[in-house]
C-alpha cells in the first residue's frame, strides 16, 4: 500500500493514542515533539507513534490529512486533537485528562 492517505488512516485507526512525531518517544528530534511525548508519558496513557522523518510522504501526507501544517500531531481515537501548543494548552487546563477519560483511553497503572 503506497498510498499515504490510506496508510495515515490506518495508522490513526489502528491505536487509540497516537502521536505523529519526528523521532521516536526515546530519541525525539525537535522540540516540540519531546514536548508532546513528556505531556502524553505525564498522563501515563499508552500511545503509538510514527516517525515522520523515516517517511517523507506520511511527513507531507499527514499536513493535508488532519488540515493542520505542523507536527507534531495527536489524535486519539481517530480523532485529531492538535499540535504540542494545543497539548500544553489542554493538558494545564486539564482539558486533555478529560478528553482521554471521555473517550475511555485510561492511564496505565504501573
Amino acid at each position: 500500500m503506497s498510498d499515504p492517505q490510506a496508510r495515515i488512516d490506518e495508522t490513526v485507526k489502528g491505536s487509540d493514542v497516537v502521536l505523529f512525531m519526528k523521532g521516536s518517544p526515546l530519541f525525539p528530534q525537535c522540540g516540540f515533539s519531546s514536548r508532546a511525548v513528556a505531556i502524553l508519558e505525564h498522563l501515563g496513557v499508552e500511545f503509538s507513534s510514527f516517525d515522520v522523518l523515516q517517511d517523507q510522504e506520511v511527513r507531507q501526507g499527514i499536513k493535508a490529512y488532519s488540515d493542520w501544517p505542523t507536527i507534531p500531531q495527536l489524535y486519539v481515537k481517530g480523532e485529531f486533537v492538535g499540535g504540542s501548543d494545543i497539548m500544553m494548552e489542554m493538558y494545564e487546563a486539564g482539558e486533555l485528562q478529560a478528553l482521554m477519560q471521555e473517550k475511555g483511553v485510561a492511564p496505565v497503572v504501573g
